[in-house]
């Protein structure tokens, strides 16, 4: 890619990025568990605090977008396995705990109701980005990596590119040439990292350096392999894996008000942890 289309590329990108705004803004309602030295994650200190600079990076060529959205469960079952897997309603099929947890819903108990918040889809959003700062691990500093985050962190990116007020101007924080920076703040809150206090700077360049601005792009990693059928279970798959998580026995032929009687422990599914990969310094 050249640089002349890398800036025909930002023109139309927003456009494509204020509709998709529209259609996550109230979602209705993860990759996979094992380690992806491709991902960044910030590292907090023993209080859980912690402060990073990225800069999210725009559309790779042929993605869609500069991000992708997945919905995953994963939530602990009465016999003590876990059940981590992506759900089948990223990629717009019907997923069995999705069914289950509709089931338990609509029958109108509140303790099957509180066993569907337990498994409830978790969304997260994949984007690339550039590490400007990381003070824990000053070796991440100018290299690009894939980075997952919440709807926390996705509203302040569409917050800036459809503000509130009338007196601010939309930012495309995706821009190379004329997106912000973003300060990540982590806190520990009620047991729970938040990122209330994270912030975009003022709009600046990604670099003054054409070059470096390429190198940026060529780093970058290509988001549609995670919503691609093959990094999908099967239904089947999925049925099968829950069975097994619940009880062993097909949920089917349960009813919700027997499921809600089993005891279900309260935990949250351990978090993977990531790190890594061309090295360039921001300017702002």
């Amino acid at each position: 890619m050249d640089i002349q289309k890398l800036r025909a590329m930002r023109n139309s990108d927003f456009g494509a990025i204020a509709n998709a705004f529209e259609k996550v803004a109230n979602p209705q309602t993860e990759t996979k568990s094992y380690v992806d030295d491709r991902f960044w994650r910030l590292d907090g200190d023993k209080a859980g605090n912690g402060t990073a600079t990225l800069r999210f990076l725009p559309r790779v060529e042929g993605d869609e977008l500069p991000w992708v959205r997945l919905f995953s469960h994963g939530f602990q079952g009465p016999t003590g396995k876990w059940y981590i897997e992506n759900s089948l309603t990223t990629i717009g099929e019907n997923d069995p705990v999705g069914e289950l947890n509709t089931q338990l819903w609509n029958s109108g108990s509140e303790a099957n109701k509180e066993i569907a918040r337990k498994q409830k889809r978790k969304l997260s959003f994949i984007a690339n980005v550039l590490v400007v700062s990381d003070p824990k691990h000053q070796e991440n500093e100018g290299k690009v990596f894939l980075f997952k985050f919440g709807k926390k962190i996705f509203d302040k990116i569409m917050d800036k590119a459809r503000p509130t007020f009338e007196d601010e101007k939309p930012v495309n924080v995706f821009d190379l040439w004329e997106g912000a920076n973003f300060k990540l703040r982590m806190r520990k809150k009620d047991g729970y990292a938040n990122y209330d206090e994270s912030v975009f700077t003022g709009q600046c360049p990604a670099s003054e350096d054409e070059n470096k601005l390429l190198a940026i792009v060529n780093a970058q990693y290509k988001l549609s392999e995670f919503t691609n059928r093959k990094n999908f279970k099967s239904y089947e798959e999925l049925k099968k894996k829950l069975n097994d998580v619940l009880s062993g026995d097909s949920f089917v032929s349960k009813s919700a008000a027997e499921i809600a009687e089993e005891d279900r422990p309260v935990a949250s599914a351990p978090k993977n942890s990531f790190q890594a990969s061309t090295t360039i310094k921001g300017i702002c």
